[in-house]
C-alpha cells in the first residue's frame, strides 16, 4: 500500500511538472508577451529600490528650479514645487502597482471562497449571493469607488478597501459558475458519496481545478484596478499628498498640460505602457493555460 501511494504521489508529481513546461513553453512563444512580463519585473524591482536610485528627493521641492522642462538636472523636469518629476514617478510606481497587487489580492481572498461556497452548496445561500451579486452589478463602478471613498475618506488602504467591496463581485460570479459545472464531475460525487464535508471537497477537488481562470482574473484586474486608482486620483479622491501616485500627478496637472506638459505626460505614458503590458501578459497566460492534449 505505501508503494502504491509513492507511485500515486510521485505520478501526480510528474503530472504538474509536465504540465508547468508546457506551459513556459507556451508563454515562451509570444515575444511581446514575454517582454510585457520583463517590463513588469523591472518595474517592480525599480519600485522596490526607488529610494535607493531616485536622484532626487520625491517630497522636496527646490523653488529655484519650479516648472522646469527636462533638461541635464532634472531629466523629466520639475513641477511647481521644484520636486524632480523623475523621482516622484520611480516612487509613484511604489502606490500604483502596489494598488493594483494588492487589491486584486484582497478580491481573490473574499470572492474565491464565497463563489465556491455558493456554486457547492447551492440552496438558499446562492440564492441569496447572487440576488445581492445582480443589485451590486446594477451600479456603476465608479459610482460605487466615488461614494465610498467621500465615506472612507482618500487613503492608501482605503482605497485598497473600497476597491475590494466592489470588485469580489466578479471573480465571485466567475468561480461559482466553475464550481457548479465541476460539482457534477464522479470525483467530486465520489468524495460527498464517502462522507467528504464542503471544506474537504473544496480544499482538495475544487479550488486547485479552478485556479486557472483565478489567476487570469487576478492578472486582468490588476491594470483594471490601476486605472481606478487613477480615476480617482485624477478627483482627489485617491492617495492625498505627500504620497504620490502616477493618478495623482496625472489629475493634480492637467490643468497645466499647454504649459507643462511634462508633468501629465510622462505619467500618463508610463501609466498607459504599464496597463498594456499587463493585459498582453494576463492574455497570454489565459492562452497558455488553456492547454489542449
Amino acid at each position: 500500500m505505501a508503494t502504491d501511494g509513492a507511485t500515486v504521489n510521485k505520478t501526480f508529481i510528474n503530472s504538474q511538472t509536465s504540465n508547468f513546461l508546457r506551459f513556459w513553453r507556451t508563454f515562451a512563444r509570444n515575444k511581446i508577451a514575454v517582454f510585457a512580463f520583463v517590463f513588469i519585473f523591472f518595474q517592480i524591482i525599480i519600485a522596490v529600490a526607488a529610494p535607493y536610485i531616485a536622484p532626487h528627493n520625491p517630497y522636496k521641492g527646490d523653488f529655484l528650479a519650479t516648472w522646469e522642462t527636462p533638461n541635464r538636472f532634472h531629466w523629466l523636469g520639475t513641477d511647481d514645487l521644484g520636486r524632480d518629476v523623475l523621482s516622484r514617478l520611480l516612487y509613484g510606481a511604489r502606490i500604483s502597482l502596489s494598488v493594483g497587487v494588492l487589491s486584486q489580492l484582497a478580491i481573490a481572498l473574499v470572492g474565491v471562497p464565497i463563489g465556491a461556497l455558493a456554486g457547492l452548496k447551492g440552496g438558499w445561500f446562492d440564492y441569496v449571493l447572487m440576488r445581492v451579486i445582480d443589485v451590486l452589478s446594477s451600479l456603476p463602478t465608479i459610482l460605487f469607488y466615488i461614494l465610498l471613498m467621500v465615506a472612507l475618506g482618500a487613503g492608501f488602504w482605503n482605497l485598497i478597501l473600497a476597491m475590494t467591496l466592489t470588485g469580489w463581485i466578479g471573480i465571485a460570479r466567475l468561480v461559482r459558475g466553475q464550481v457548479l459545472s465541476l460539482k457534477k464531475t464522479d470525483y467530486v460525487r465520489a468524495s460527498r458519496a464517502m462522507g467528504g464535508g464542503t471544506f474537504y471537497i473544496l480544499k482538495k477537488h475544487v479550488l486547485r481545478n479552478v485556479m486557472s481562470p483565478i489567476i487570469v482574473s487576478v492578472a486582468l484586474g490588476i491594470p483594471a484596478a490601476m486605472f481606478a486608482e487613477a480615476g480617482l486620483s485624477f478627483l482627489g479622491l485617491g492617495v492625498p499628498s505627500p504620497e504620490v501616485s502616477w493618478g495623482q500627478m496625472i489629475g493634480m496637472y492637467q490643468p497645466y498640460i499647454r504649459t507643462a506638459w511634462h508633468l501629465t505626460v510622462f505619467p500618463a505614458i508610463i501609466l498607459a505602457l504599464t496597463m498594456l503590458a499587463w493585459f498582453l501578459l494576463a492574455d497570454n497566460i489565459r492562452n497558455s493555460l488553456d492547454i489542449r492534449d
